[in-house]
């Protein structure tokens, strides 16, 4: 179809390493989207999936993100968090690495942060900005739904994505 950019957030394995897609659908994901994709936004469980390797600290981070960019043809944004690191995420574009430093926020309402950050770098692409500053402005916006709770019903929630409206 032509698309500019296309931005693939994998959603296969949640934060708590619980497998949310099925084998056979990720043998797709990685023969026929990943290789599509302009960037790929994996967390720590699924960049240990993608790259068959384990991440215990940043330089495994940086290791797994050359692999995962090599075997699919993609930058790589592994996002970091996951007990890891604070809330810093790796850009690996094939040719360098860069860090996206953050904050950890104490907030339960953390459904959907991936997929919230992954669609702001998509907005920030069509509105013809770079990658890295795509990225900055993302991880600015979801920052700020983060740092205004919003609790609905019981448990963890979702984040607060309308949170600048007034």
């Amino acid at each position: 179809y032509g698309a500019g950019h296309i931005v693939v957030d994998p959603v296969m394995m949640s934060t708590s390493g619980s497998k949310l897609l099925k084998d056979n659908a990720i043998d797709v994901l990685k023969a026929k989207l990943l290789p599509l994709a302009e960037i790929v936004t994996p967390n720590i469980p699924e960049t240990e999936l993608l790259s068959d390797t384990a991440i215990r600290d940043d330089k495994d981070m940086e290791k797994a993100a050359q692999i995962i960019s090599g075997r699919y043809g993609c930058t790589v944004l592994c996002k970091g968090g996951h007990n890891l690191n604070d809330a810093n995420d790796l850009l690996y574009d094939g040719k360098a690495c860069r860090w996206f430093f953050g904050k950890r926020i104490d907030n339960p309402n953390t459904h959907g942060t991936g997929c919230t950050l992954s669609s702001a770098i998509a907005c920030r692409l069509a509105e013809g900005k770079s990658l890295p500053q795509s990225i900055k402005e993302a991880k600015t916006y979801l920052t700020g739904a983060l740092n205004t709770p919003l609790d609905l019903g019981k448990g963890n929630g979702p984040l607060n994505h309308m949170y600048a409206l007034s």
